[in-house]
């Protein structure tokens, strides 16, 4: 370790600090781990259930490669990572179950890879409870089998930092150098921005101390995930500044904004808290997030204290790092976004929990060992009650816009057809329309360009109930569908709506 910046994080080496084992290495070690990585894929599977339909944003990634609709816009914040990884499925199958089998399958294993790129710099038993910590929150399980990049961006995060560390430890291991640059790879494919917040501090330790195998893995590595993101900024979205301007302006504005309640309340099981207001979750929910900075603070003293403090201060900075712009940057908040955070800080908190249970003289250590038990399944039963409430109203909310795209076939709207107004693009993905917006994030199009398309194609615009039509539509045909009114025409011709502005155009 000489001269690498894991020195100055550790001080003088130890045995204690050495960062492999043969126990590490025993394909019997493993076994946990992969069990608790199964365990998640098959809770995945019977708590959320893949029948759910796909959400709102799952359809904007889902339509990119799929032939079920037309595809829907995508906005500058948004990266293509996720729609490669559902292509396999989605390219030539409708079928959301299948769909959803395939990404828990996914998922599970990502979670045992992931997990066992840490090898060595932590015992296989904080491993596995590292990851039944992770995979015992609701929003991991919920978002496990989504269509959506945050677990994605999890994953590389824990195979980011993990590879860091092991090729600190032993510079001349190229299995390390190549996870650190596969990780950073997944990190820049799923979402660029939140990949640069996750490395910072491995940026920061490199330039300090001049690790250039690292450096040059870790920048290769976001340069290829980020590639496409980067390139497409400038075909369709008029330059790398303006797409993150727009970005930003998508996000109501990058600035201070203190989120931390509002991420507190959305842990209660809301997806997006926007506004955020309401009543805080109980007292379960809300007692884990709060003793989660202290767990973080003990495993860091505990590391200090035997004297391997870089395993433990790296993933804690990330995680720190990974977390502020969500806590401090944006004015709403999503339990998804923390992900990332969550997942490095899983196996020093592991750690910590475990130092924690071995602590009391050897006659008390089963009761201290039996009280963690019973904490985490107190834990868990909370974790699991708001992930079936949140799954319920997630696939209510999916029905209704299933029925709402029946409705439009009852009507004769039919592809190829264009569906406006509220929640228009996740109906139009169902009923396999495109979709188009005058105002708000998504906008691409204008009324003018809109009432163009509906003297060809059938189209369809739905407006709050008690709300007045978009002026194209007023001389419409309307019928109630889920507590809107649905004004559609069906159109005189062939072909599919044509945008004025293709500026961000997906």
């Amino acid at each position: 370790m000489t001269g690498s910046a894991d020195t100055v994080l550790t001080g003088t080496r130890s045995a204690r600090s050495r960062p492999s084992s043969n126990g590490a290495r025993s394909p019997r070690a493993a076994l946990p781990l992969a069990a608790v990585a199964a365990a998640f894929t098959l809770a995945q599977l019977l708590l959320v259930r893949p029948g759910m339909g796909l959400g709102w944003d799952e359809a904007v990634y889902v339509s990119q490669v799929g032939a079920r609709a037309p595809a829907a816009y995508f906005s500058a914040p948004r990266a293509r990572g996720i729609s490669l990884l559902v292509a396999p499925v989605a390219a030539w199958s409708s079928s959301t179950v299948l769909l959803r089998c395939y990404l828990a399958t996914l998922s599970g294993l990502a979670l045992y890879v992931a997990l066992r790129t840490w090898r060595g710099l932590f015992p296989p038993r904080v491993l596995t409870l590292a990851a039944a910590l992770l995979a015992s929150l609701w929003v991991t399980l919920f978002y496990g089998l989504q269509a959506m990049p945050n677990y994605w961006v999890a994953m590389g995060a824990l195979v980011t930092v993990g590879s860091y560390l092991r090729a600190g430890a032993s510079p001349s291991r190229r299995g390390a150098l190549g996870g650190l640059a596969a990780g950073a790879a997944l990190l820049g494919w799923m979402r660029p921005m939140d990949a640069v917040w996750v490395v910072l501090p491995l940026l920061a330790l490199g330039l300090r101390h001049r690790d250039p195998r690292r450096a040059a893995a870790l920048l290769a590595g976001l340069a290829a995930g980020a590639a496409e993101w980067v390139i497409e900024a400038y075909v369709r979205y008029g330059g790398l500044l303006h797409r993150l301007s727009e970005g930003s302006a998508i996000q109501g504005g990058l600035g201070w904004h203190l989120a931390l309640v509002d991420q507190l309340r959305s842990l209660g099981g809301r997806t997006l808290c926007r506004p955020c207001a309401g009543a805080l979750p109980g007292p379960l929910v809300t007692f884990w997030w709060c003793a989660l900075p202290l767990l973080a603070a003990l495993a860091l003293l505990f590391a200090v204290r035997a004297g391997r403090t870089a395993a433990t201060a790296l993933p804690l900075a990330c995680a720190a790092s990974a977390a502020f712009p969500y806590l401090f940057l944006i004015g709403y908040a999503a339990p998804r976004f923390l992900l990332p955070a969550y997942a490095l800080l899983a196996p020093p908190v592991a750690a910590a929990l475990l130092r924690l249970a071995s602590a009391p003289p050897r006659p008390w250590r089963p009761v201290a060992a039996g009280a963690l038990c019973l904490a985490f399944a107190v834990h868990l039963g909370a974790q699991l009650t708001v992930l079936v409430r949140t799954a319920d109203i997630a696939a209510s909310g999916h029905r209704s816009w299933s029925r709402t795209a029946t409705t439009l076939h009852r009507l004769g709207v039919r592809a190829p057809c264009l569906v406006t107004g509220e929640d228009a693009l996740p109906v139009a993905f169902y009923a396999g329309c495109a979709s188009a917006a005058t105002s708000g994030p998504n906008t691409d199009t204008t009324a003018d360009a809109i009432a163009r398309t509906a003297r060809r194609v059938p189209t369809a615009t739905l407006v709050p109930a008690g709300a007045n039509p978009p002026p194209y539509a007023r001389a419409w045909p309307w019928v109630a569908a889920e507590n809107r009114r649905l004004y559609y025409t069906p159109g005189r011709g062939e072909g599919f709506p044509v945008r004025p502005r293709q500026v961000g155009d997906g």
